[in-house]
């Protein structure tokens, strides 16, 4: 990767200069702390603010890596996407970390790194999403403040007892990953596009037919660049990817990469990935006709002591008896669950408030 890939696929001119490199980029997520890495590498001049910048991106970098390490001693979750697909970057190019997104082996390895979390760092926002009804998986974000909260992001930890969600229509929940790592970070980068709108893969005809739409995102394209000297396999990885329900997505982000990287041998990949598209295509078209899968958030009522003794969250009805109903109570805070789209009423909350207390009391 050189900085050439970078004016490229930011759409500046390499006679604008790093300067308006870095202005582009500071509006597509994290890429300036890319983008000053590379330009760092290149002996580019820059002020002490920007080598401050740099320096406080690479030591949260580091503070992400470390927090995977121990949660992964301690309680047995492990990263995926984001950290694994850093470390195939050259050692002297920063890959931007939006979030630590790490995927438990059950729902109490799960709090227990929660906990771990809470009890170490000032953490602000615990927010939570239960996807499907009995058996559900859970998935937690916890936030809290940079070092420098005016000029940084927060630091924001993802964790989830599902590896893939999918979306939560046609394509379905998976919760293990079992593959090579450099599977796993292709795998990771074909389900990221099930979200994109109107990009690669997103639901709906995109989604349906696998076909590249709106513009390539430059952070997915950069990472599939650290990935083309791998060893694929070409059969075995599209097979992979076929049973992973992401052949449509990796077909679509190995198309638009192709004019733009040497692929490698994941250009054998795509050519493997070709006859598993269309009954990827007619699978996801009759899954269209059933119900979604339901998704419910979480909307706090209040942070608690945390529960040391529990493994597991509990659901309860509203009215405080234990039917799988509107409340979550965990071990670090209590929710009212609902559509992630319908904020509840005061009424609501009056009424899940009053189920806390009944519960506090009697239980």
């Amino acid at each position: 990767m050189n900085t050439a890939l970078l004016y490229h696929l930011l759409d500046v001119d390499p006679a604008d200069g790093p300067a308006e490199l870095l202005h582009r980029a500071r509006g597509s997520r994290h890429l300036p702390h890319l983008v000053l890495s590379a330009l760092a590498r290149e002996d580019v001049r820059m002020g002490e603010p920007a080598r401050a910048e740099l320096r406080r991106a690479r030591a949260r970098a580091d503070r992400y890596a470390g927090l995977a390490l121990d949660l992964a001693r301690s309680t047995g979750v492990r990263a995926i996407h984001g950290l694994p697909l850093a470390g195939y970057y050259p050692a002297d190019l920063l890959r931007p970390q939006a979030a630590l997104d790490l995927v438990a082996p059950g729902e109490a390895a799960l709090w227990q790194a929660v906990v771990r979390l809470v009890t170490d760092h000032p953490v602000e926002t615990i927010d939570i999403t239960l996807l499907g009804d009995r058996p559900h998986h859970t998935a937690v974000t916890v936030r809290w403040p940079a070092e420098d909260p005016l000029l940084d992001p927060w630091y924001r930890v993802r964790l989830a007892t599902a590896a893939l969600p999918g979306d939560c229509a046609t394509v379905p929940v998976r919760p293990y990953l079992v593959a090579d790592d450099h599977v796993e970070c292709l795998i990771a980068l074909a389900e990221a596009q099930l979200g994109r709108k109107g990009g690669v893969g997103a639901t709906g005809a995109a989604g349906a037919t696998g076909a590249a739409s709106g513009p390539p995102d430059p952070l997915a394209l950069l990472d599939l660049s650290c990935l083309t000297d791998q060893p694929f396999e070409p059969a075995e990885t599209a097979a992979v990817l076929a049973a992973y329900r992401l052949a449509p997505e990796a077909a679509a982000l190995l198309d638009l990469a192709a004019p733009l990287l040497p692929l490698g041998t994941l250009a054998a990949v795509r050519t493997a990935l070709t006859p598993e598209l269309a009954p990827e295509r007619r699978r996801r078209a009759e899954a269209a006709a059933t119900p979604r899968l339901p998704v419910r958030h979480g909307t706090l009522l209040r942070r608690t002591v945390i529960r040391h003794t529990w493994d597991e969250a509990r659901l309860l009805g509203a009215g405080g008896s234990h039917d799988g109903g509107a409340l979550l109570l965990t071990p670090v805070a209590d929710y009212l669950l609902g559509a992630p789209d319908a904020a509840p009423t005061l009424a609501d909350r009056s009424t899940a408030l009053d189920a806390l207390h009944h519960w506090d009391t009697h239980c």
